[in-house]
């Protein structure tokens, strides 16, 4: 059990930045998930962190203790990586028990140890086996196991399930879950899938080249994202985004749409200035589930959209339609008909509407 504090972190390779003044406080026992697209530096972090990289700028504190210098064997944190990383000519056991034997912990101990893991993985009886004779998921139990034996204070997870299929992912995401409420360590987890940061993460961070985006409980980066790119990163489908100006007519603030000749009416405290409100370029965003279709007609905000395609996800559909020349996708459920024109009324709640600046990106409200 640990806290972890990282302190103006950078890291270079080349003069090409991977992590750039990067600070966060992990706290002890809490699962934190990293996430972010191929090379924005979420895996750096966690290399910087198990000594694996060396650090440019900053410092590491695990526990309070500075550990710049520590090599990754003094730092007693375990990691797991995506490709399992066992031993092929040892069997499960002596791959659970390796990292003990290396330390010359005592026999009895170490099959105490191993034996314990394995039962709570559900590995008991693999341990005479190879990793050639295991399935994946098993492979990654193994690599668990193997990190569970040394009893760190800090959990460094790289991607692990990203080898495994759909379903298997599914299981494997649960059973992590389950082994963090058990153990009570801190989890610093790495995933470049949103869906796994957004099941796992009591919080999570979003990276972006190298930089941190937003930091937060699931709940609050799906609702309140602080730009259009933690907006469009998180959430399946993503949130759509739809070009407009700002306008105050009457005093009120709306959302003019080139093509359209409609004034979509917002939220009254969106913090807009007064001076910069009137013919500021904007985007609209919404969530497609947020939009509700064949209601509020004679309503502010009904708009007439025509169908394009419909996905069909079993208990859901997906509807992709365009507005105008503006594709915009609503999420509705799957015994929803459209009728036989193609033409859809959708509601765009004013509560539910993002407002971001087409400049910065930034979340206006």
């Amino acid at each position: 059990m640990a806290k972890v504090v990282l302190r103006n972190l950078s890291k270079y390779y080349r003069e090409q930045a991977a992590v750039v003044d990067f600070n966060l406080e992990i706290r002890d026992r809490e699962f934190l998930v990293i996430v972010g697209p191929s090379g924005c530096g979420k895996s750096t972090v966690l290399r910087l962190i198990a000594g694996l990289e060396e650090i440019n700028t900053g410092d590491i504190f695990i526990d309070d203790g500075r550990v710049n210098d520590l090599p990754p064997r003094d730092r007693n944190i375990a990691m797991v990586f995506q490709n399992y990383a066992l031993y092929p000519n040892m069997n499960v056991y002596d791959n659970l028990a390796f990292g003990l034997k290396v330390h010359n912990v005592d026999k009895a101990v170490i099959k105490e140890k191993v034996e314990a893991v394995a039962q709570m993985l559900n590995i008991e009886n693999y341990l005479r086996r190879k990793p050639a004779q295991l399935s994946g998921g098993e492979r990654q139990r193994v690599a668990i196991g193997r990190a569970l034996v040394r009893d760190p204070s800090v959990f460094l997870m790289d991607e692990p399930l990203s080898n495994l299929d759909a379903r298997l992912r599914n299981s494997m995401r649960s059973e992590i879950m389950r082994l963090h409420r058990r153990i009570q360590t801190t989890f610093i987890y790495v995933t470049h899938d949103q869906m796994e940061a957004m099941t796992l993460g009591e919080r999570i961070v979003v990276m972006k080249k190298g930089y941190i985006q937003q930091v937060g409980t699931p709940e609050e980066i799906y609702n309140q994202p602080v730009n259009q790119f933690v907006a469009e990163f998180i959430g399946t489908p993503p949130m759509n985004f739809l070009p407009a100006m700002l306008k105050r007519l009457g005093g009120k603030l709306v959302a003019q749409f080139a093509d359209l000749n409609y004034n979509l009416s917002l939220k009254p405290d969106i913090p807009v200035e007064a001076g910069k409100g009137n013919g500021k370029n904007a985007i609209v965003g919404i969530r497609p589930e947020h939009i509700r279709l064949d209601e509020g007609t004679g309503e502010v905000n009904v708009l007439t959209a025509k169908l394009d395609m419909i996905e069909k996800m079993g208990a859901e559909k997906h509807l992709h339609l365009m507005l105008g020349e503006m594709p915009i996708i609503v999420k509705t459920h799957g015994d929803y008909s459209v009728s036989a024109d193609g033409r859809v009324d959708i509601y765009l709640p004013p509560d539910h509407i993002h407002i971001f600046d087409r400049d910065t990106g930034l979340n206006l409200g």
